[in-house]
């Protein structure tokens, strides 16, 4: 132990003995300064959070802790004054954590300093510390894992530049692995991928969840990263004749047990959910024994998606985040089953028309004032739940919850979110049954005919015929010949349904256009099974859900299975 401090106190000296400490931390409390009140617009957000602090903390740390961790050994090796510390009384062990420490110390000693700016937030509002100290922790983790990775590197090599960009490349794989569109890229790997990223670790943490998970990743990247620096140390002891064989076999295997056991602690691990603890002031990220189990029965994929507008009103701005984290701890129960997804669709016309046409979702009308003018923003605050062909949709009415105080003001917050999730991923789970087994329990073929009349179509409804035939066409593809579907317009020549036919044996009328209108139309779809025919007039959301929605209930009841 003496050693160790030792080593410890003469890195220090070296760091505060020249301006080096001083450039390195006060760069970094610059950028963080910067990205905090000018990137992040600090006080545009009206968010009494410092989670902006810790958004781009795992990237700055991987420059400042390459810049600390890069002299370590090289500098060493360039002088000629490692020979000497291998010859002294002290143990390879010792060495490597007194340097360790050293960096751990003053990365501490940075993010210190940036301590007033958690006391100030305080001040302004309600700062919930869980998160602050779940940052705090997240970033002296993520640290300590690019400090061991920092200081292997610089002891394979002489060169401080060169050991400063192998951390840089090594360190951002470690981060840009776990990050999302890696994930999404990879597909069935994603979530192994998000389990290997430090990036996912730390944002994991920095919301104030402690996962025994993330603890073990962290400790076993540094205790890893610092054995494999003892042996690369060591091995410049050895002699490379026969005699030493015995000992660089045994010192070697040391190590390579100590990574196994490593790696075989964080896959006995991986399957254990329950060791988590939520340091947030109301307990935000703790799902119900109710939810979890809904999420562990689950057999197909689900699908939480969320759409929220970066321009909204400024009472619903700070509620984004608390909805995207808490989606996040549904994808993490999950376990792989469940992916959580936060969009914006006023910035993708294609994911806004998605939103539109096929789920039914549309933009709120929220009067903002400024300074000079008062004006109406039209943003999304809506979250999509989907389970097969099922889905559901929460608007803004159904998680907002709007109080109004005395003083004049209101408070605006989400309503009992958890349970509205869980509501609506119950509801989807238990009316999913697969189009293919609802087309496969049919007894008998089946002709789907939509009766449209398109010339004489108010002007709402021009599009609903396309919408019907593609989902019509969709069924007909895959009933493998059961299900027959064709358009017939009734008032054109040679139709095979007349309009006196429909009256007389399916009762169907012409609609009129409007009250007061001798303009008529049709616009019905006809399900025959050759016994019971069943008329229906399409429902009112002409989407391709609704549609789909009111298809598959009929077809189902034409089947005894159902």
């Amino acid at each position: 132990m003496k050693q160790t401090i030792a080593v410890l106190r003469k890195e220090l000296g070296s760091y505060f003995g020249s301006p080096m400490a001083f450039l390195f931390v006060g760069a970094f409390l610059i950028v963080t300064l910067f990205t905090f009140f000018w990137v992040e617009a600090f006080f545009a957000r009206g968010i009494a959070d410092v989670r902006p602090l810790f958004r781009w903390t795992p990237v700055l740390l991987i420059f400042l802790v390459a810049a600390l961790t890069m002299r370590q050994w090289s500098e060493e090796q360039q002088r000629g004054t490692l020979e000497l510390l291998l010859t002294m009384p002290v143990r390879t062990l010792q060495l490597v954590l007194g340097k360790f420490l050293a960096v751990m110390i003053l990365v501490a000693f940075a993010l210190a300093l940036t301590a007033p700016l958690p006391i100030t937030v305080s001040r302004l509002g309600d700062l919930d510390w869980g998160p602050v100290i779940g940052g705090y922790l997240a970033a002296l983790l993520l640290a300590g894992a690019y400090a061991a990775i920092g200081l292997f590197l610089s002891s394979r090599t002489d060169n401080q530049i060169v050991a400063l960009l192998l951390t840089m490349v090594v360190g951002g794989l470690f981060y840009l692995i776990g990050s999302r569109p890696v994930t999404d890229f990879a597909g069935p790997l994603g979530n192994t991928f998000r389990l290997l990223g430090t990036g996912s670790r730390f944002a994991s943490i920095e919301r104030g969840v402690i996962d025994l998970r993330d603890l073990a990743y962290y400790g076993s990247l540094i205790v890893g990263f610092l054995a494999l620096n003892v042996l690369s140390v060591d091995a410049r002891r050895w002699s490379r004749g026969p005699q030493a064989a015995q000992l660089r076999r045994s010192e070697t295997l040391s190590i390579l047990l100590v990574l196994a056991n490593a790696l075989a602690l964080n896959l006995w691990l991986t399957p254990i959910r329950s060791v988590r603890f939520d340091i947030t002031e109301n307990r935000e990220y703790s799902l119900s024994p109710v939810t979890k189990q809904l999420l562990a029965g689950l057999r197909e994929p689900l699908l939480l998606r969320a759409y929220i507008s970066e321009r909204t009103h400024p009472l619903l701005a700070p509620l984004g985040p608390q909805l995207a984290d808490l989606l996040e701890e549904y994808e993490i129960a999950g376990g792989g089953k469940v992916t959580a997804e936060v969009v914006d669709p006023q910035k993708d016309p294609e994911i806004e028309r998605e939103a539109t046409q096929i789920y039914g979702i549309q933009p709120t009308p929220f009067q903002v004032s400024g300074r000079y003018e008062t004006a109406v923003v039209n943003s999304y605050f809506d979250v999509l739940v989907r389970y097969g062909d099922q889905s559901e949709t929460l608007s803004f009415r159904d998680l907002i919850e709007i109080e109004a105080r005395r003083d004049g003001t209101v408070d605006v917050r989400l309503r009992n979110p958890e349970y509205d999730l869980t509501r609506a991923i119950k509801k989807v789970v238990y009316g999913f049954q697969s189009l293919d087994a609802v087309l496969a329990a049919l007894s008998r073929p089946v002709s789907l005919r939509l009766i449209v009349t398109p010339e004489t179509l108010p002007e709402p409804l021009q599009e609903a015929p396309e919408t019907i035939r593609k989902v019509a066409q969709e069924f007909a593809d895959r009933s493998g010949g059961k299900l027959q579907f064709e358009v017939v317009d009734p008032t054109a020549n040679g139709a095979p349904l007349t309009q006196e036919a429909l009256l007389e044996n399916y009762a169907i009328r012409p609609i009129a256009a409007s009250l007061f209108s001798d303009r008529t139309y049709y616009l019905y779809l006809l399900l025959d099974d050759g016994e019971q025919p069943r008329v229906f007039y399409p429902p009112a959301d002409l989407s391709e859900a609704t549609v789909r929605t009111a298809l598959e209930s009929a077809l189902k009841r034409l089947s005894p299975d159902f």
